[in-house]
């Protein structure tokens, strides 16, 4: 997984407004939403190269990753994961055959998730192409994330409620080192999870995922 910042495309997301939205799921700025949480992995073991795999699940504060959801069916295109199917209710992580979940990378001075694809761990070939599962403990009406690794290629977010029903699907593309901020319709707060696909060309890690809009830290400590 190569880095490759694109100035333009970064700036470019960063002036989206978070207003005027007219899909279920609207790309935003994220620097225009208020988030609360962030969850930045550097406090994950990590290493260069292919990273340290990660067999289960992650659970951090608030929020948990995996590889698809109870009901989704795993396929592969190429060295890359696919999910299809239904998920299940309520939402429920799984995940992936051994090597084959999720991993830490380190990248200069932060670490990034990022999925590990069929080739499996730790061939240089899977990292960055798994598929990255995300289950909220609360619902959540706007989140953001981080790319790192973007190379002109393309991913697809598929926004999730409780219940299993999908929301919304955006594609995301061409990828590049940035930012990107997501915002339902109406402030909906029924984003319960999310499942992240790609394809591209060295694959693709997430770094520093923002949510709880609208909370405070102190409220979020007592919990």
């Amino acid at each position: 997984m190569r880095l490759i910042p694109t100035l333009a495309l970064a700036a470019s997301l960063a002036a989206l407004p978070a207003a005027a939205c007219e899909t279920p799921v609207c790309l935003v700025g994220a620097d225009t939403l208020s988030l609360a949480r962030v969850i930045t992995f550097d406090d994950q073991p990590s290493s260069f190269g292919v990273g340290r795999q990660i067999d289960g699940l992650l659970i951090q504060p608030g929020v948990s990753f995996g590889e698809r959801f109870a009901g989704q069916i795993l396929s592969r295109e190429g060295n890359f994961d696919r999910v299809g199917g239904t998920a299940l209710a309520p939402l429920a992580l799984l995940p992936g055959a051994p090597g084959q979940t999720l991993g830490i990378l380190r990248l200069m001075a932060t670490s990034v998730l990022h999925g590990h694809g069929p080739e499996g761990f730790p061939k240089p070939e899977a990292t960055g192409e798994g598929a990255i599962a995300v289950l909220f403990e609360n619902d959540q009406s706007a989140l953001a994330f981080d790319i790192r690794g973007g190379e002109l290629g393309e991913a697809r977010v598929t926004f999730l409620r409780r219940d299993g029903r999908p929301i919304h699907t955006l594609r995301l593309g061409p990828l590049a080192e940035a930012s990107y901020g997501f915002q339902r319709l109406d402030d909906i707060a029924d984003i319960a999870g999310l499942v992240i696909e790609n394809s591209d060309p060295e694959g693709i890690a997430m770094d520093n995922l923002r949510f709880e809009r609208n909370a405070t830290l102190s409220l979020l400590t007592r919990r």
